[in-house]
C-alpha cells in the first residue's frame, strides 16, 4: 500500500512542479511562494477546523487532524524551516533554468536520501529495489551530467546552480527528517502546522521584500507595480492543491512501518517525467530524444521498484 502511495505522491509532484514553472513565468519567486503557500493554508484548516470542533465526526477518518504538544510542535518547526529553505532555493533555480533541467536534477535527491537511509535507519533493499534505485538515479545523474554542461556553456552566471545544488541537498536532509517525524507524530498535524509556520515566515518575508522594493521604486521615482491578475494565481492556486495532496499521501506512506524512506523518496521523484513530458511538448525544449531516453531510463526503474515492493 505504500508503494502505491508514493506512486500518487509522485504523479501529483509532477504536475506540482509544471504548475510551479508556469506561475514563475508570470510571478517574482516570492509572490509564487507566499500565495501559494497560503493557499495551502486555507485548504487545511478546513479539516483543522473540523477535527477541533467535531472531533467525535472526525476521528478515525483520514482527515482527522490530533492535537500535537509543545515538543512536537518544535520538531515541526524545524521541518517548516528546511522545507521553506529548500523551496526558496528551488523556486529560485526553477525560475532561471529550464524545467527539463531543473527536475531531473531535483530528481538526483534520492541518491543523498538513499546514503542517509542506509547509514542512519540501516534500511536494506532487495535486488529489485536497488536495481531500481540505481537505474533510476544512474539515468537521471547521467542526464544531468551532460545537459548541464552544456547549459553552462551558454550561461555565465553560476548562482542558479548553486541554488538548484542547495535545494537538493537541503531536500534530502527533509526527507530523512520526515521518516523521524512519521515514526512519531501524526502525518495530518504535522502537514497542517508546518504549513502554518511556513505561511507565517512567508509573510514576513513577503512584507519585507515588498518594502524593500517599495523604497527602491520611490528613490529611482519608479511606478508601482500593477496588481497580479486573477488569471495567473491560478497555477498558484494548483501549486497548493498538487503539493498538499501529493505531501499528505507522502507522509501517509511513511507511516507504514514496512515502508522505507530510500523507495518512498526515488519513487516520489520519479514525478520528474512530467516535467520531462511539458518541457518537451508545450516549452519546445531541446535534444528531446535524450530526454525521452531518460523518461523511459526513469520509468523502467520505478517499474523495478514496483516489483521489488510487490
Amino acid at each position: 500500500m505504500w508503494t502505491l502511495l508514493a506512486f500518487i505522491s509522485a504523479l501529483c509532484l509532477g504536475f506540482y512542479d509544471v504548475s510551479k514553472k508556469i506561475a514563475l513565468h508570470d510571478l517574482p519567486v516570492i509572490s509564487v511562494l507566499t500565495f501559494s503557500i497560503l493557499f495551502s493554508s486555507a485548504i487545511l484548516a478546513v479539516p483543522l477546523a473540523l477535527s477541533t470542533y467535531f472531533p467525535e465526526t472526525m476521528a478515525g477518518t483520514l482527515l482527522y487532524v490530533p492535537k500535537l504538544d509543545w515538543q512536537a510542535h518544535l520538531y515541526t518547526l524545524l521541518k517548516s524551516v528546511i522545507v521553506l529553505s529548500s523551496w526558496i532555493f528551488a523556486y529560485i533555480s526553477l525560475k532561471h533554468l529550464p524545467i527539463s533541467v531543473v527536475s531531473p536534477m531535483q530528481a538526483t535527491r534520492p541518491m543523498w536520501t538513499l546514503i542517509g537511509a542506509l547509514l542512519l535507519f540501516e534500511e536494506r533493499l532487495n535486488s529489485w529495489q536497488w536495481a531500481g534505485v540505481l537505474l533510476a538515479i544512474g539515468t537521471i545523474f547521467v542526464f544531468s551530467f551532460r545537459e548541464r554542461r552544456e547549459v553552462r556553456r551558454d550561461s555565465e552566471d553560476k548562482r542558479y546552480y548553486i541554488c538548484l545544488a542547495l535545494a537538493i541537498l537541503i531536500g534530502a536532509c527533509s526527507g530523512l527528517y520526515d521518516k523521524y517525524l512519521m515514526r512519531r507524530y501524526d502525518h495530518n498535524a504535522v502537514q497542517v502546522w508546518y504549513t502554518f509556520y511556513q505561511a507565517a515566515m512567508m509573510l514576513i518575508v513577503f512584507v519585507v521584500n515588498t518594502a524593500i522594493n517599495d523604497g527602491k521604486r520611490s528613490a529611482h521615482n519608479q511606478p508601482k507595480p500593477q496588481p497580479v491578475p486573477l488569471k495567473a494565481l491560478l497555477p498558484v492556486l494548483l501549486i497548493s492543491v498538487f503539493l498538499v495532496i501529493s505531501d499528505n499521501v507522502y507522509m501517509l506512506a511513511l507511516r507504514d512501518p514496512d515502508s522505507m524512506i530510500a523507495v518512498v523518496s526515488t519513487i516520489r521523484r520519479g514525478g520528474a517525467v512530467i516535467g520531462f513530458a511539458y518541457g518537451l511538448l508545450f516549452l519546445h525544449e531541446s535534444n528531446p530524444w535524450r530526454k525521452v531516453l531518460c523518461m523511459i531510463g526513469i520509468c523502467a526503474g520505478l517499474i523495478c521498484l514496483a516489483i521489488g515492493a510487490a
